[in-house]
């Protein structure tokens, strides 16, 4: 049964009620992101982000209302009365469960840590205490039902997000609110649905204590909470860990293998308006025999545009190692440790599992008759934040899907403006061994040419033609032009693909 949460208290957890007020008193604190970087400097601010308190309670020590605040709600440490009421409007924040008596002090009973929005928001996220610092770093010691905080998965997520502004928006497994926060910048309409009713409430307190609008949130798994309503965005974090047996709500979504990833994948495109995106971070099995990518074909629904970047792939001992450390069962007895480490081996043996792959999945709804479908391998660097690099590589397929090689060579392009060219080769040489261009921003890729795709790419500026630009080096290098005409087009659709060329745009 699905049920649409109210707004009532979650049991043990805090109420919204006087979050304006705590929110003004967290300004007027300086607990920001950069009220903290400020405070704890660069050293033991990055600490944080490895779970490491230490530097932090060091530079805390002073009496100060932005320590006392650091120590209370990031560091969980209890602190003096007095100083809270100094810091904070106390009895409100005893009334609503933010905080409770503590001897002679109080402490959190909540995580809430300070996040900046895009266009420079002071934002707070909440979570189940000890969820905070160092982010998503597991739920060691933690009830199967935690709600997380930030972690670098749901950073990555709200990162490669397109950011148009929309009537509707989704995000499913708001855990603790980070998607649905993005999207009430530019969404109408937001709705968050979380299978665990705890999570929905830490959205709720997420939401009310950055300022933002209330969102739909409704209780359910998958698309269950929402029926066969479309929207124009979906984003989803969801439990996409490939685990023996569920233990924790946040990650191991109860069924085999990778198929909550692939269901949510292949039951989205009924779910998107015309145009609309989704947008998932998702693991996928690497099983003997098959094509991890044909794998992933095989999940876009039916008339999706799709772009599927594997961005990691960890054999199956340290998959397993990986998500073991995270449910803290390393540090406990060792036996059972042992056996929990063979139920994973035992589960991916009996599936033909080799290997796990992680990365981002987005779709767009398209009413084209060829959807175009890329599935690639892109373990570098990139340069969050990537909404607008998505939009402009479905701009690109919509492109090239309508311009055979004739139209390619009768029309004008540019070379990107953050494209560079790069030489390569032995010193004095008079000509380099090989030409690579290379991009500085968004997906930061670089791609080696020969003598005539460096010619081509640095004659780019609009003024010609492609098939006039290839006549004149065809001249210049004293080959056929024919033929120069009939072997380019390839190179140069892939050049427009991977976005080092830019068609011009006519009026």
């Amino acid at each position: 049964m699905v049920r649409v949460s109210t707004t009532s208290t979650a049991p043990g957890l805090p109420s919204p009620t006087h979050a304006p007020r705590l929110r003004e008193a967290l300004l007027a604190g300086a607990f920001t992101a950069d009220g903290l970087l400020d405070l704890l400097g660069a050293s033991a601010y990055a600490a944080l982000a490895r779970s490491e308190t230490v530097p932090a309670l060091r530079a805390t020590r002073g009496d100060t209302v932005l320590d006392t605040l650091v120590r209370l709600f990031l560091l969980q440490r209890p602190v003096a009365a007095e100083r809270a009421r100094a810091a904070l409007p106390l009895q409100e924040c005893l009334d609503d469960g933010w905080i409770v008596r503590d001897g002679a002090g109080v402490r959190a009973t909540v995580d809430i840590r300070p996040y900046g929005g895009p266009g420079g928001e002071d934002w707070f996220i909440v979570s189940d205490l000890g969820c905070a610092v160092g982010g998503a770093g597991g739920a060691d010691g933690q009830d199967e039902r935690v709600v997380l905080g930030v972690g670098g998965a749901s950073t990555t997520l709200a990162g490669i997000t397109v950011r148009t502004p929309v009537a509707s928006a989704l995000d499913l497994g708001t855990g603790s609110g980070l998607q649905a926060l993005h999207a009430s910048r530019h969404a109408t309409r937001v709705t968050a649905t979380d299978l665990n009713p705890r999570a929905l409430h830490f959205t709720r307190l997420t939401l009310a204590l950055s300022g933002a609008p209330e969102a739909e949130l409704s209780e359910g798994s998958l698309f269950e909470p929402v029926g066969s309503r479309r929207f124009d965005l979906i984003v989803s974090n969801p439990p996409f860990v490939i685990s023996p047996g569920p233990r924790l709500t946040y990650r191991d979504g109860g069924m085999a293998g990778d198929d909550l990833c692939r269901t949510l994948v292949s039951q989205a495109g009924a779910r998107l308006n015309d145009g609309g995106h989704a947008h998932f971070l998702a693991n996928w099995q690497h099983v003997e025999g098959e094509e991890w990518q044909e794998r992933l074909r095989s999940w876009v629904p039916p008339g999706c545009d799709a772009w599927i970047v594997q961005r990691e792939v960890q054999d199956i001992t340290q998959y397993a190692e990986l998500w073991l450390r995270d449910s803290g069962d390393h540090h406990g007895d060792p036996e059972r440790y042992r056996r929990r480490y063979e139920e994973w081996l035992d589960a991916f043996e009996a599936s033909g599992t080799r290997a796990v792959g992680f990365g981002w999945i987005t779709l767009r709804r398209t009413a084209a008759e060829r959807p175009s479908i890329v599935v690639e391998e892109w373990p570098h660097p990139v340069e969050q934040p990537l909404g607008a690099a998505v939009l402009a590589h479905f701009a690109r397929q919509d492109y090239l899907r309508t311009h055979d090689d004739a139209a390619l060579l009768a029309d004008h392009f540019t070379l990107a403006p953050e494209v560079v060219q790069e030489q390569v080769g032995l010193p004095g040489e008079e000509h380099p061994e090989h030409v690579v261009l290379r991009q500085n921003r968004g997906m930061r890729r670089a791609t080696e040419v020969d003598t005539v795709g460096a010619g081509f790419a640095g004659a780019c500026d609009g003024t010609l033609s492609a098939g006039r630009i290839l006549d004149a080096i065809a001249q210049l290098i004293e080959e056929d032009p024919v033929l120069l005409r009939d072997r380019t087009p390839r190179a140069l659709r892939l050049l427009v693909e991977e976005g080092f060329l830019e068609p011009v745009r006519t009026p």
